[in-house]
């Protein structure tokens, strides 16, 4: 029997835009990374490293939390953030970043709910070879 020319598989981009809607269903957040910034003022102190270069905030939506188990002698509180890849995909072109890993490598936190996190952990969700979801562990 031959191939009738029908196919069922999902693409690589219409799975990108179903997470987000997912996420979005699901009662998306917002949730702000920090960055350091990267440009220092015109001023001698700052060649000095006398002056704080700051932060940028980035913000991401729609976005999941979830509540991580905590060891008893760890962090008070783990949070697990779910980012769709197109959140994070517009932020790679803007930042001129390789790659989402090393993007969350140079963030130094996430504020949630008016709270810091430190990043512990970056897993990517793939189907069909290609990124949809980035899970950020984070504890406080």
């Amino acid at each position: 029997m031959g191939d009738p020319g029908i196919h069922f598989g999902v693409s690589g981009t219409a799975l990108v835009r179903a997470a987000e809607a997912m996420l979005r269903a699901l009662g998306g957040a917002e949730v702000t990374f920090l960055f350091p910034l990267l440009q220092l003022p015109e001023d001698s102190s700052a060649e000095l490293g006398m002056v704080d270069p700051g932060v940028e905030e980035v913000r991401f939506s729609p976005v999941v939390v979830q509540n991580l188990v905590a060891e008893a002698g760890g962090p008070r509180r783990r949070l697990e953030f779910l980012v769709p890849a197109a959140a994070v995909a517009a932020e790679l072109s803007s930042r001129n970043v390789a790659s989402a890993g090393a993007l969350f490598d140079s963030a130094l936190g996430v504020m949630y709910d008016g709270d810091l996190f430190h990043i512990e952990g970056l897993t990517t969700e793939y189907f069909g070879g290609m990124a949809y979801l980035y899970r950020v562990a984070a504890v406080e």
